[in-house]
């Protein structure tokens, strides 16, 4: 039986209300387990919005979304919530660290959401911010530097082994040097974790990383 594609897109549509424009229009887009995407756009096109969608965050005007084989709209309350802790990373512009929380924390909190029994859970975190050269575990996380902050992100979307992780913009807050870097590490993460990733920027230094590119424009069913 062939394997599911970490992420299936149909006729996804979205927008805020009837009277407002179509954000997102996308006809299908499937991005096969392990691969690396990344989908362009200028600021302000939806880019953000899908990936919400994606996540489930958000509610689509119609179409569907299927992560891992999973209609994750078809879901709702605590299963929704326990199945993108579990199959969906996420790393965002900002990182969404939780300040006053160490390093570890950040990431023994997604772990809850996983199946690793609690008792491994530092053990874990702690481990995993050791391989991508986190060296302040037990440092609140807004007292890390920039690049440390990306690297606890990082380790936070993959804690969980999912099957996707989403990433946002997340060179956007970084000088040329440190989105190399970072970039290095998010895929190199992914890689090794053997999630999927799919990645939206504007930035046009990204293009060569990726084997795969699309444009929102051309995923638009209104211009297929």
């Amino acid at each position: 039986m062939p394997e599911s594609p970490a992420l299936h897109i149909e006729k996804l549509r979205f927008q805020y209300s009837p009277r407002d424009p179509v954000v997102i229009d996308i006809d299908s887009l499937d991005v096969a387990a392990g691969e690396q995407v990344l989908l362009t756009g200028t600021s302000g096109r939806g880019k953000s919005t899908l990936l919400y969608l994606v996540a489930g965050l958000m509610e689509p005007t119609g179409g569907r979304v299927l992560v891992n084989g999973q209609d994750i709209h078809a879901m709702s309350g605590h299963t929704r919530d326990r199945f993108r802790g579990t199959s969906i990373g996420m790393i965002f512009q900002t990182f969404n660290l939780l300040p006053g929380f160490s390093a570890a924390e950040n990431v023994m909190l997604a772990l809850m959401f996983s199946d690793v029994p609690r008792r491994e859970h530092r053990d874990r975190a702690l481990a995993l911010l050791e391989t991508l050269g986190v060296e302040r575990p037990n440092a609140a996380a807004d007292e890390l530097s920039i690049g440390q902050q990306q690297r606890v992100a990082v380790a936070r979307a993959i804690a969980c082994r999912p099957a996707l992780v989403l990433a946002d913009e997340p060179t956007a807050s970084l000088d040329p040097d440190n989105a190399a870097a970072a970039m290095d590490l998010i895929q190199t993460a992914c890689t090794e974790s053997g999630a999927a990733l799919l990645c939206v920027s504007h930035d046009p230094a990204m293009a060569d990383r990726f084997a795969r590119r699309a444009s929102l424009h051309e995923l638009s069913a209104s211009t297929a």
